[in-house]
């Protein structure tokens, strides 16, 4: 029988409410008040996440000020993130379905399936940057913890990018899933040591990433891709969806977390240091 799962779209928010949202649907789960939940949203400003436990030394703050990027810290792990032109998903789920493996690689691979299957979809072959055997078998999978093993490639070239937390029994992921990518832009937000070494690394780039509209040599729509993904999840897990809605005092719950942590300086520059005068 297939398991039902939540399936809410929130549209574009900005930094704070989409990482609020997030972080709320955890605990909710956490504490059986909603189901598992699968939520597609967007950014209404471009912003820079960054991991959990990521210093802000590697982050070009005159460069977010100049583009009027928004600035957050995630509370998954992982590397910093331009969230612009792009779907972004978000999953919560319960460590006790039987589907979710205690290992994170083969937890990965397995919700992976629902992306590769909206990729599939909508025209874009992709594949992990490892031999499936490295997901699947125990021993391979725990040896090293390397970037490389969860990232999603076409033609050898970064198609999306994904991070976990596993919190109160539950398994959070989210996950980047760009349109277009501004290398420009993105290049501006980090901090290198000359020009010259800036100016390398965004040439280089374009060997090493790729966005959905590149892969499928046409214009994706926001629409479109949750129309795909969507069914990506149904058929690559096996799953059925029912809408999911906020109640008033659940997006209230989310209004002040977004205030009182993820606008915060406390939370977003954790590892700033404190200067004393």
């Amino acid at each position: 029988m297939k398991d039902t799962w939540g399936l809410i779209n929130t549209g574009h928010q900005d930094a704070a409410i989409n990482m609020a949202l997030d972080e709320c649907l955890l605990l909710w789960h956490s504490k059986d008040l909603i189901p598992p939940v699968l939520r597609f949203y967007g950014w209404s400003k471009p912003t820079l996440s960054i991991g959990h436990f990521q210093k802000e030394r590697t982050i070009h703050f005159p460069g977010i000020e100049r583009h009027g990027c928004q600035f957050v810290r995630r509370l998954t792990g992982g590397s910093a993130v331009l969230h612009d032109d792009e779907l972004t998903y978000s999953l919560v789920v319960s460590e006790q379905k039987p589907y979710i493996e205690e290992s994170i690689r083969k937890a990965y691979h397995t919700l992976a399936q629902g992306i590769f299957a909206g990729f599939k979809d909508l025209g874009i072959h992709a594949q992990f940057s490892m031999p499936e055997e490295h997901f699947i078998q125990e021993r391979s999978a725990v040896c090293f913890e390397r970037p490389s093993d969860y990232e999603m490639l076409v033609e050898g070239k970064k198609i999306s990018g994904h991070a976990q937390t596993r919190k109160m029994g539950v398994l959070m992921q989210h996950g980047s899933l760009p349109f277009t990518i501004d290398r420009d832009m993105l290049f501006d937000l980090f901090a290198f040591s000359t020009e010259e070494m800036r100016a390398r690394k965004r040439e280089s780039f374009s060997n090493k990433a790729i966005s959905m509209n590149e892969a499928s040599g046409r214009e994706i729509t926001y629409e479109q891709a949750v129309a795909a993904f969507t069914k990506g999840f149904e058929t690559g897990l096996d799953l059925q969806f029912t809408p999911f809605e906020l109640s008033d005092s659940q997006w209230e719950e989310v209004q002040t977390l977004a205030e009182s942590k993820y606008r915060s300086d406390e939370w977003n520059l954790k590892f700033q240091k404190k200067v004393h005068v």
